[in-house]
Formats: C-alpha cells, sequence, structure tokens
C-alpha cells in the first residue's frame, strides 16, 4: 500500500478513493497533449454541437444549460476564450488588422495603447463588455427572473458565436483582400446577438427583440465610454 502523492492517505488500488489522484502518473507524451487539448476544447461533448444549437435555437439551449444539463455544451467561459482566440489567431495570421484603411489607423492610434491591448486579448475584452451587456439587460427584462451570473452566461455564448463569425470573415478577408467585409460582419454579429438574446427571453413578442438589441448596443456603447475615459486618463497622467 502506497499513499497518495496529492493527498497523502493510503491508496490501495489504482486510483486514491479520497481525491480521486492516479496511484502511478503516466509520462507526459503526445497522447497526454492531445487528450489536454480535447478536454479543454470539449470536442469529447461536442463544441460542433455548441456551435450548432446556438446558431439553429440559441434562447432553449442556453436555457437547458442553466436549468437542466450542462454537459452537452462547452462551458460558456472556455467557449468565449477560445473562439476570441481563434479570431486572434486568424487576425494575425492573415494581418487582417494590420491592412486597414487610413482612416481606420488613424482612429485607432488616437485611442491609444489601451485599444491595442485590448486587441490581443479578446476573451478579457469580450468578458468586460459582456458585463455592461448583461447590466442593462437586466435593466430592460428586470421582470424575468434570471439573475446577473446567469445573464453573462448566455452573453458568453451569444458574443462567442460573433466571434466565430468574424473569424471567418478574417479569413476571406484575408485570402480575398475585400477589406470592407469585417464592418458587415459586425453588423451580422450583432443582429444575431440581438436575435439570440431575444429567443432566450421571450421569442413570441417582437418588442422582445428590440429590447434585447437596444440592451446590447448600450452595452458596447457603455463599453467604450469606459474605453475612452481611461485613455483620456492615461494621457493626463503622462503630461
Amino acid at each position: 500500500m502506497t499513499k497518495c502523492s496529492n493527498c497523502k492517505n493510503p491508496i490501495s488500488n489504482n486510483f486514491c478513493g479520497y481525491c480521486g489522484q492516479a496511484a502511478e502518473l503516466k509520462r507526459i507524451n503526445g497522447r497526454y497533449i492531445l487528450h489536454e487539448l480535447n478536454h479543454v476544447l470539449h470536442f469529447e461533448k461536442g463544441i460542433l454541437f455548441t456551435i450548432k444549437s446556438l446558431l439553429i435555437n440559441p434562447g432553449q439551449s442556453v436555457r437547458t444549460f442553466i436549468f437542466e444539463n450542462r454537459n452537452k455544451l462547452v462551458k460558456p467561459v472556455i467557449f468565449i476564450v477560445i473562439t476570441s482566440l481563434i479570431y486572434t489567431i486568424i487576425s494575425h495570421w492573415f494581418h487582417v488588422e494590420e491592412d486597414r484603411t487610413p482612416a481606420e489607423k488613424s482612429i485607432l492610434s488616437d485611442i491609444g495603447v489601451i485599444l491595442e491591448w485590448l486587441q490581443h486579448h479578446y476573451g478579457y475584452a469580450n468578458l468586460i463588455m459582456g458585463v455592461f451587456i448583461t447590466l442593462w439587460l437586466k435593466l430592460f427584462f428586470r421582470k424575468h427572473n434570471y439573475n446577473f451570473y446567469e445573464v453573462l452566461i448566455l452573453l458568453c455564448f451569444v458574443m462567442g458565436i460573433g466571434m466565430l463569425l468574424l473569424a471567418v470573415s478574417a479569413f476571406i478577408e484575408g485570402v480575398s483582400g475585400f477589406h470592407q467585409l469585417a464592418w458587415l460582419t459586425q453588423g451580422l454579429s450583432v443582429i444575431y446577438s440581438a436575435w439570440a438574446i431575444g429567443e432566450f427571453y421571450n421569442k413570441s413578442k417582437f418588442t422582445t427583440y428590440l429590447k434585447a438589441l437596444g440592451a446590447y448596443l448600450l452595452g458596447m456603447l457603455s463599453y467604450w465610454i469606459l474605453i475612452i475615459v481611461l485613455c483620456i486618463t492615461v494621457i493626463i497622467i503622462k503630461h
């Protein structure tokens, strides 16, 4: 009988009965790396199924995740981080964000280093923006009995799909050189988000989608106001 290397309790078989640690750890090899990637990306439970569900029936899919079954969909925070990473890799690979028009470059340079940081950390930026959108959704749909964190989970899924749309757009833009596609995709992403949020709250009322769109846009506006205030503050401090 040996002791568990994790909790120091005695082990009488292949796994510790107290913490689940294996009695003997296997050597790290290629199979281990693939298993870890598989676990992070949640392929064994269907990242493609998650994307399909969120594109076809987002409202019901997220409600099922929150209240009934959390094993079929990719974990929401991991989903938005991974999709943001996919967009970042594709945009950097094709130098999409570097190949902007002079007007766009001027806007980016005026906003400053904070925006540059956000462009390299879309996962964090999306989570921060999601918090603002969640606050507006809580205000607009205060009669619904969803708490702050449940609405934030909704935003993680919805904004994750938005990042995938932008990733596809960046790939097409990088291959074709058509630089206006990003603006069209951003518009499509907003429309999808308003539709998905409306489906989540009450898909039978048209006003639900209008309120969802308003909350989403106001959340984005609040987020960018914060960024601008931070940029101005940094400039004042530096000078």
